[in-house]
């Protein structure tokens, strides 16, 4: 996720091909405050160390299942957790968590920072949080960033990794010797951002052979890179597709879609050193290969809360 922007082009993509998976996340998941009014009244999140956490999610699958990891792993350590899910927009939930309706909401670091300085341009993901915790209310504090990440991405088929030997570590530079014989497809506005053909030319030197207008990473990109149409398509990092498709994602070597890593901002005061030792050792685990894999399992009917505790058990957290 490049911006506020794209962030709102996955939440829009995963409502519209992913309904029923929505309404599921939202009735089986654990348990909810509020019923489906994200905006109900409901009781304040404990602003004392140690007391009840109620943890937030947007209105997409993705979400729903980070509230699930981070809230199941505070559970683990006999904390009391109650979920508020499907809230919606970021403007509502990073009210709730400002006014104390929440106390801890998993987001992206990039995205939240562009909503809160659109003129920011961060360098890495320490930068990123470093303008983040300042652009931040005084109230709410950031925790650890995980490795992973739900951002845009050059992603090829699998007759493409075949034919020009790319795996899972191969990067956007990579293609400098052979993105001349290459289609790329993604939004039509791809063609003129800096996150899209401006700066694979100007940050990483690359001139495809032809641009293909499609959408942002949705049926019509995913289509087209599935019958070769396009070699390359910009996907997001997490879309259950890569892996089903077994289509290769290259690493962004020169972070040319920014840095959009998971992070929970949290109330300060509001969980104990036992609460925010079990949240960061939940992002010291969850790389993007993992949040993709969990994204397919979702996808394919697993319970977002059945999936994230199956994971926090694997890993030790559970």
């Amino acid at each position: 996720m490049t911006s506020t922007g794209t962030n709102g082009r996955r939440i829009a993509a995963a409502l519209i091909a992913s309904a029923a998976a929505v309404s599921m996340a939202a009735c089986s998941s654990s348990t909810k405050t509020s019923g489906s009014n994200p905006l109900a009244a409901a009781p304040k999140a404990s602003a004392t160390a140690g007391g009840p956490v109620v943890i937030g999610g947007n209105n997409f699958p993705e979400s729903t299942l980070l509230a699930d990891i981070y809230g199941g792993a505070l559970k683990a350590k006999g904390v009391t957790v109650s979920y508020k899910y499907q809230i919606g927009s970021r403007e509502i939930s990073y009210g709730l968590l400002k006014n104390g309706t929440i106390t801890v909401m998993p987001e992206y670091n990039g995205a939240l920072l562009a909503f809160l300085d659109q003129a920011a341009v961060p360098t890495s993901t320490d930068d990123t949080d470093t303008q983040l915790s300042a652009k931040l209310a005084s109230n709410l504090t950031l925790l650890n960033p995980s490795p992973a990440e739900d951002k845009d991405s050059l992603t090829v088929n699998a007759e493409t990794a075949a034919k020009y030997n790319l795996t899972a570590s191969s990067k956007i530079s990579d293609l400098s010797k052979i993105a001349g014989d290459l289609v790329l497809g993604a939004a039509p506005e791809f063609q003129t951002r800096k996150e899209g053909l401006v700066g694979l030319k100007s940050v990483y030197g690359l001139t495809f052979k032809s641009f293909k207008a499609l959408d942002a990473g949705g049926p019509l990109t995913e289509g087209a890179l599935g019958k070769n149409s396009i070699q390359v398509g910009d996907i997001f990092t997490t879309d259950s597709t890569i892996s089903a498709k077994k289509w290769i994602t290259l690493q962004d070597d020169k972070g040319l879609f920014g840095y959009q890593n998971v992070i929970p901002v949290a109330q300060k005061g509001a969980l104990s050193q036992a609460g925010i030792d079990a949240l960061n050792a939940v992002s010291a685990k969850l790389d993007t290969p993992t949040l993709l894999d969990l994204d397919t399992k979702i996808g394919n009917g697993t319970d977002p809360a059945a999936a994230a505790t199956a994971w926090l058990q694997s890993v030790g957290l559970g």
